[in-house]
């Protein structure tokens, strides 16, 4: 009889290969032993084997699959550094997040509702889909007309169908002074110029925006009211009545970022409850849930709404159709909403870890933000710092990323919590408060 190790090694084999890849089904025992020339008994002891070594999993009444790879552990904070520290991207994955997700597919796996989610999606998605996000993005005094809500493949790709909508090829788009750095491709893709606006702790002052609509006319600005990337700041409702004022005065209309704003319990309401005629409103799941199945929201007024949607159409950004109707079933179960609640939890912990750590630095940012804005100490560069980090195998960004045109960057750095292992952030923000702490000149580096 041939030994079980031997025939669970050539599955392993195949399984390392990709012969076999994550959640495929094996045969039913009595058929895989048949195929090997074995016994059923020596099959089980292989199927017992494969789980033991993590390979596969047996699910009561469905059968043996195999699994996905587990993630690498989290790298060593040494010299030198073979992986990184990964604190510039920002893709929070709550825990137990997956095993919800996977049971929102279920349904998905009948042939005839496969059949259909595969075919080819409309921006304006479906009337489960928009009624879904309406819900998803109301807030207690403001939820958008279900009918209203377009669709696109991701947030970035809702931002570039807002800008290709509202400014036309060599128009001015207006953002404030430091912004999230995307925005910048993707004024640079479609021939649109950045006008960088001041901003004060409440965020994007509306006098300056006037004064810069005076100067030379704007098509539009970008502004992002709530966890504003990189600051993490909130506008207050005071500032952001004031905003839609001026707006309304200058004729102009906002895109409004809200892609962070599910973090906070108590955030006011969007700016586009405040001119509701001058706002596009865009959002997106990659946050909420995992960038890799994602889902773009854009609620524009009525106005530009066809131009939206065109602009959607023609740039290639609408959503996939097996997208749309996954995420339009997570959002009406009630799955995106329990895996907010785990999110706010992860980034309130995370938050309390960086706390501690850098309890001296002079930081901003929000109560349940997942990134921080750090006023370096006045002995060190942004560029020189980002550099002895990397030393140490820490990835973070300098605030050059996220300025506007040739206006001097701050001497501070943006560092995301979402990313590592909590045990793995709260040693690199260690290594990162004791560089800190040091100068230049032990890190070696000028």
């Amino acid at each position: 009889m041939e030994d079980f190790r031997r025939v669970a090694d050539a599955v392993a084999a195949d399984i390392a290969a990709g012969r076999l890849r994550p959640g495929d089904r094996l045969p039913p025992q009595r058929a895989f032993a048949r195929s090997r020339g074995i016994a059923a008994s020596t099959a089980g002891r292989v199927y017992r084997e494969l789980a033991r070594r993590g390979l596969v999993v047996g699910e009561v009444g469905r059968g043996t699959f195999v699994r996905a790879a587990e993630r690498p552990p989290g790298p060593a904070l040494a010299e030198p550094a073979g992986a990184r520290v990964d604190l510039e991207l920002n893709y929070p994955v709550a825990p137990g997040q997956s095993a919800l997700l996977a049971a929102g597919l279920e349904r998905l796996r009948r042939p005839d509702v496969l059949d259909a989610v595969l075919g080819p999606a409309g921006v304006a998605g479906t009337a489960v889909a928009r009624e879904a996000a309406a819900e998803l993005l109301a807030t207690p005094g403001w939820r958008p007309e279900a009918a209203g809500v377009l669709f696109a493949g991701n947030g970035r790709q809702a931002i570039a169908g807002a800008v290709a909508a509202l400014v036309p090829p060599g128009g001015r788009l207006a953002v404030e002074a430091l912004t999230y750095p995307v925005i910048k491709g993707v004024a640079a893709r479609l021939g649109v110029t950045l006008v960088p606006v001041a901003m004060d702790e409440e965020g994007l002052r509306p006098d300056a925006l006037a004064e810069a609509h005076r100067s030379a006319p704007l098509g539009a600005v970008y502004v992002q009211p709530t966890l504003h990337n990189p600051y993490g700041t909130t506008m207050p409702p005071r500032r952001r009545a004031d905003l839609a004022g001026t707006l309304e005065r200058l004729g102009l209309h906002a895109i409004e970022d809200r892609i962070w704003a599910f973090l906070p319990e108590d955030a006011p309401e969007p700016l586009a409850a405040f001119a509701p005629g001058h706002t596009l409103l865009v959002d997106s799941l990659s946050k909420r849930l995992a960038p890799g199945l994602s889902l773009g929201f854009a609620v524009p007024p009525a106005e530009p709404a066809g131009r939206l949607a065109a602009a959607l159409r023609s740039g290639g950004w609408g959503p996939a159709g097996f997208a749309l109707d996954a995420a339009a079933g997570w959002m009406s179960d009630g799955t995106v909403e329990a895996v907010t609640a785990a999110k706010r939890a992860d980034a309130t912990a995370r938050r309390r870890i960086a706390a501690d750590r850098l309890g001296g630095a002079d930081v901003r940012w929000g109560p349940c933000s997942y990134f921080g804005w750090w006023e370096l100490p006045p002995r060190w560069r942004a560029e020189t710092f980002v550099a002895a980090a990397a030393r140490h195998g820490i990835a973070v960004t300098p605030a050059a990323a996220f300025v506007v045109g040739g206006a001097a960057a701050p001497r501070a750095i943006r560092f995301g919590l979402a990313s590592p292992p909590l045990d793995v952030l709260d040693r690199a923000l260690g290594v990162l408060a004791g560089i800190a702490a040091g100068s230049p000149d032990d890190a070696s580096i000028d």
